[in-house]
């Protein structure tokens, strides 16, 4: 199963800003450029058509949490099960303040509030890249220590009574582990964490309280966590990323490898969805906001498709750029559905 490396992607995009081929000639640049948008533009327009003939109402699209701070205490921890969760997710989650502003940051920025601020929003799903000076990072660009991830994780615990977290941290792709980072996380989560076990899965919130926090440590060359560890390891959190910045193809890449994950009640392992685009070094455009919100839109289509399709029990974390309030209230208002019978899980 492929993980997830957009920072290498990132890492193609820059090199290519400084370093151009000189046997290209200027007429050739702009007819493959041309070509680019058109097909970024034809597929845009596919998705469009995809919408409007299909919609995208789907069982629970109606709910809205009166208060997204606590949308899984609003849905009742002693009926929500974990596995029936669909969590909505950040990628790239603490690039906020990544990189220099209006020179650097355009090309690595993912998101563009803190941590803090989005597990208010309703963001249940975290991705943090670090390097070995335990600084986030995103490709080869750095912005803030992972104390300030921590500290806003646990501010926002400290305010919540039942919110369940998934706090993953992975080394960034090129990068070295950060020395002895599982003690650190030990150190820090302390009695949040909740252990490493197959039954979560299937306990209510309630049953996992006052325990808080799934924390998944992916280093890259230390040993990774172990079954019954107090951190989870990456066997644990799968995905299928594609490096692409077309929509469709996203889209569709997207919806077949859910098709092929077991349903949520039967895994044992998270499985996420990222409804995000990747700038590529071949296209004009290489900032990640005007790139990834060429399928942003498009979220609420991709689970009433999933639905059409029958696959919606295999949906568990969807992750975004640039996270909204509506694409939180998708997640949470599928959850709700499954809760109450309308939406298989």
């Amino acid at each position: 199963m492929k993980h997830n490396h957009p920072g290498e992607g990132l890492s193609t995009v820059l090199h290519s800003l400084h370093h151009t081929n000189p046997s290209t000639t200027m007429g050739a640049q702009i007819s493959l450029q041309k070509e680019r948008r058109q097909l970024v533009t034809t597929q845009k327009q596919a998705l469009q058509t995809l919408l409007k003939s299909s919609g995208e109402q789907f069982p629970g699209s109606d709910y809205h949490p009166s208060d997204r701070k606590n949308w899984m205490e609003g849905l009742g921890p002693d009926q929500l099960r974990l596995y029936q969760v669909v969590w909505p997710g950040t990628h790239d989650s603490a690039t906020n303040k990544i990189g220099i502003r209006f020179v650097s940051r355009p090309f690595a920025q993912c998101q563009n509030c803190s941590i803090y601020k989005q597990l208010v929003k309703g963001t249940r799903v975290l991705d943090i890249r670090v390097r070995q000076d335990k600084r986030v990072c995103h490709g080869i660009l750095a912005t803030y220590s992972v104390d300030v991830v921590i500290n806003d994780v646990k501010k926002f615990l400290g305010e919540t009574k039942s919110e369940i977290i998934i706090l993953e941290i992975r080394t960034e792709f090129g990068q070295e582990d950060p020395p002895e980072f599982d003690k650190y996380l030990n150190e820090q989560l302390g009695d949040y964490l909740i252990p490493q076990d197959d039954a979560v899965f299937h306990k209510t919130i309630a049953e996992i309280l006052p325990k808080r926090v799934i924390c998944v440590w992916k280093p890259r060359k230390t040993p990774a966590p172990k079954p019954g560890d107090t951190l989870w390891n990456g066997n644990h959190l799968k995905d299928n990323w594609i490096d692409t910045d077309l929509p469709e193809k996203k889209f569709e890449s997207n919806m077949n490898f859910l098709s092929q994950q077991p349903p949520v009640k039967d895994r044992r392992y998270f499985y996420r969805v990222e409804n995000t685009a990747t700038p590529q070094a071949d296209n004009p455009i290489v900032c990640v906001k005007p790139v990834t919100g060429r399928i942003h839109g498009f979220a609420r289509l991709f689970i009433a498709q999933a639905i059409a399709k029958g696959i919606e029990d295999r949906l568990q974390i969807f992750s975004t750029d640039f996270i909204d309030e509506d694409f939180v209230d998708a997640c949470a208002g599928l959850t709700h559905a499954r809760i109450e019978g309308k939406a298989p899980a």
